[in-house]
């Protein structure tokens, strides 16, 4: 097993006022730049799920896409992504969901997973919730099982996890 030596945390970049006035945008950027802290986020993903017998890594549009495919590769799983409303080719399944200012929608293909398959749900940032609670909406729609909810940020301030209270989050980084 490799032994993790980096601060991942010391990797995420803190935006003051972005993108509007009074927020604070946490930027995983430089954790892509950096090969070591990259790898040693996947390497760690990978650890935890590799004996938990995960058949689909669905990941949220779009910075969910960037540590989704990896981990779906070297698991061996399928690999789904939940997009914005509009951006899926075939039937879907959809659902609204409500933000700080206004609502938004997320769709999966309908026939992206198997009846009862286990699914890790990846996001790149836990912070209200309410993503990661539609896109697990959308897993349960097509008859699959959340196994867990995977982020690389979580930001207990905003109390995302008690929106994900049905449902085990496995985060890298906890602000």
């Amino acid at each position: 097993m490799t032994e993790f030596k980096l601060n991942l945390a010391e990797y995420i970049r803190h935006v003051p006022d972005f993108p509007v006035p009074g927020v604070e945008y946490e930027d995983i950027t430089p954790v892509l730049r950096s090969p070591d802290a990259f790898k040693q986020a996947i390497d760690t993903f990978v650890s935890h799920y590799r004996d938990k017998q995960i058949d689909a890594v669905v990941g949220i549009e779009s910075r969910g896409f960037l540590f989704s495919a990896p981990l779906a590769y070297l698991l061996g799983a399928s690999l789904v992504p939940v997009r914005k409303y509009g951006r899926l080719p075939s039937a879907t399944y959809e659902v609204e969901y409500y933000l700080q200012f206004g609502s938004d929608k997320l769709q999966i293909h309908r026939d992206a997973l198997e009846p009862g398959a286990r699914v890790v749900v990846f996001d790149d940032l836990l912070a209200s919730g309410r993503t990661i609670a539609a896109a697990c909406e959308l897993v349960s729609t097509a008859g699959a099982k959340v196994a867990e909810v995977a982020c690389l940020v979580e930001l207990n301030k905003a109390r995302g996890r008690e929106k994900l209270a049905g449902y085990s989050v496995f985060s890298l980084i906890q602000m």
